[in-house]
C-alpha cells in the first residue's frame, strides 16, 4: 500500500500501476464514462491519463475513455430525450441542432475542436439530432485528438513536476500550444463550413 506521503514521485504512481496491472486501464476507462456523463471536464481525465500512464499509453487510454464516454452520452440522449427538440421551450436550440445535423461528421469534429465546450454538452446535444452513429463516432474521434494530446501532455507535465527539475516545461508548453491551435482550427473550419 502506498502512503499519502509517498505519492510525491512518478515512481509511486508507476508502482501503483504495476500493482494493479492490466486492470488499471480498464478502471480508468470505466471511470471515464460516468465522468463524461456527469460533466467532469475532459481535461481532468486526460490529465489523469498522462499522470498515470505517461505520454504514449496516456494518449491511448485517454482517447479510448473519451470515446466511450462520448458514445454513452450520445446514446443516452438519443434513447431518452430525442423528442425534446419538438417541445416549444426547445425551439431556440433547433436551428443550431439542424445546422449540426446538416454538417454531419464535420460539424461534430468542429464542435470537438473547441477546447472550452463541455464534452458532455456535445454528447447530449448531438444525441438530440438525427446524425448517424458512425458520423458522430468519426467526428468525435478526429475532433478529440488535439485536445487529448494537449490534456495528456499537461498530465505528463504534472508527473514530471512530482520528480522536480525542468522536465515539466516542454510538455506543458506543448499542451497549451495544442489547445490554442485547436481553438483556432475550429474557428477556421467553422467559417469555411458556413461559406461552403
Amino acid at each position: 500500500m502506498i502512503g499519502v506521503e509517498e505519492v510525491r514521485s512518478s515512481d509511486a504512481i508507476g508502482q501503483w500501476i504495476a500493482a494493479v496491472g492490466m486492470a488499471a486501464p480498464l478502471v480508468y476507462i470505466a471511470l471515464h464514462i460516468p465522468a463524461s456523463l456527469a460533466f467532469l471536464p475532459r481535461a481532468v481525465m486526460g490529465g489523469a491519463a498522462g499522470l498515470m500512464f505517461g505520454l504514449e499509453w496516456g494518449l491511448v487510454w485517454a482517447q479510448t475513455g473519451a470515446m466511450a464516454g462520448a458514445m454513452a452520452g450520445f446514446l443516452i440522449a438519443r434513447a431518452v430525450a430525442q423528442d425534446w427538440v419538438d417541445r416549444p421551450d426547445m425551439q431556440r436550440l433547433k436551428p443550431l441542432l439542424d445546422r449540426t445535423e446538416a454538417g454531419g461528421w464535420r460539424a461534430v469534429m468542429i464542435a470537438r475542436l473547441v477546447p472550452v465546450v463541455p464534452h458532455a454538452l456535445v454528447n447530449y446535444g448531438i444525441g438530440l439530432t438525427r446524425i448517424r452513429i458512425r458520423d458522430f463516432a468519426l467526428g468525435s474521434f478526429i475532433g478529440m485528438v488535439p485536445t487529448t494530446v494537449a490534456f495528456v501532455n499537461l498530465g505528463v507535465s504534472g508527473r514530471s513536476l512530482f520528480d522536480g527539475g525542468w522536465d515539466w516545461l516542454l510538455p506543458a508548453a506543448f499542451g497549451v500550444a495544442v489547445l490554442g491551435a485547436s481553438a483556432i482550427l475550429s474557428r477556421v473550419l467553422s467559417r469555411r463550413q458556413q461559406v461552403g
